[in-house]
């Protein structure tokens, strides 16, 4: 069983660690218990820049400021692929690939129910690519992972109550002894790097947000709505907008040093885009997908 527990399909158990870190999923055993809270502001003057440029060399494939959060918190997790490890069963595994969940409108209209999207973004070979891969993703989620969902949360539903949570614990023991499918942890939007909050796409200021118990993620973002500086123009290639981001991290995961050493790099790829070397690029239209619902006004000016 000890060898299970090494290799875990979605993770590696660390080794070598200290005993001081070793000992900390038992003395805070929950992930809220375990959780530090940070929040920055991104200036987003050259952000906007380079989101206008590469909107009218690729109508058809547009971004917006999500967009470069997404391939932001990537290059991070590439620089500091400690800060997604994960604690599952009292120990500490490194894990395999960079997995990112976020919620979207299940049809692009108003009243339309949230839906939420698992991706690996670590395979895709460009910033052209995870944004086209994004689309594809979504569009595939909104064809046919609604009905998925409401389909299992039925079957889970037609037992009584205490069947639902003889099911809860036994998922919950399949977690700690590393014997859950691949299946089961790949479709789970739970077991991923990070979560996302998108609130910029509500209209709403971000939110210090909790971790979820259940699943392996341990950093949580949520990204506020861009706000013009005092003093700036309201619209045009002249317009500084700040957004606030807010990070609910596992310490149980990294020391609070090298998390921030994480978000500053994160920022750094936020405020600059181009100096940090995403390039403009003309991708072809085949295969493009029409705007989606996370676009907000930069994307369109």
């Amino acid at each position: 069983m000890s060898a299970v527990w090494r290799h875990r399909l979605d993770g590696d158990l660390v080794r070598g660690l200290p005993r001081t870190r070793r000992v900390m999923p038992y003395v805070m055993r929950g992930r809220n218990e375990a959780a530090v809270y940070i929040e920055h502001d991104v200036a987003l003057s050259k952000t906007d820049a380079f989101i206008r440029a590469w909107n009218q060399a690729n109508p058809g494939l547009r971004i917006d400021v999500f967009h470069i959060a997404t391939w932001a918190l990537r290059d991070t997790l590439e620089r500091f692929p400690t800060m997604h490890r994960f604690v599952a069963g009292g120990r500490l595994y490194d894990r395999r690939g960079i997995w990112f969940s976020y919620a979207i409108k299940a049809k692009l209209e108003t009243g339309a129910p949230l839906l939420v999207v698992k991706r690996r973004f670590d395979l895709d070979p460009s910033f052209a690519a995870m944004v086209l891969g994004m689309q594809e993703t979504e569009v595939a989620y909104r064809r046919g992972e609604a009905a998925r969902v409401e389909r299992e949360l039925g079957l889970l539903f037609a037992f009584p109550g205490f069947v639902r949570r003889i099911i809860m614990r036994a998922i919950n023991l399949g977690d700690r002894l590393g014997v859950l499918p691949r299946s089961f942890i790949e479709n789970d939007p739970m077991y991923a790097s990070a979560f996302f909050a998108n609130m910029a796409s509500l209209g709403m200021p971000p939110v210090y947000h909790h971790l979820y118990e259940y699943g392996t993620a341990g950093v949580f973002s949520s990204l506020g709505r861009p706000v013009t500086e005092p003093g700036s123009p309201t619209s045009g290639p002249g317009r500084r907008r700040t957004m606030q981001v807010r990070w609910t991290f596992d310490e149980r995961a990294e020391d609070g040093l090298t998390a921030w050493f994480a978000i500053r790099r994160f920022r750094q790829v936020m405020e600059d885009p181009a100096g940090c070397g995403l390039n403009v690029e003309t991708v072809a239209p085949d295969g493009a997908f029409p705007v989606g619902e996370h676009y907000d006004d930069a994307s369109r000016s």
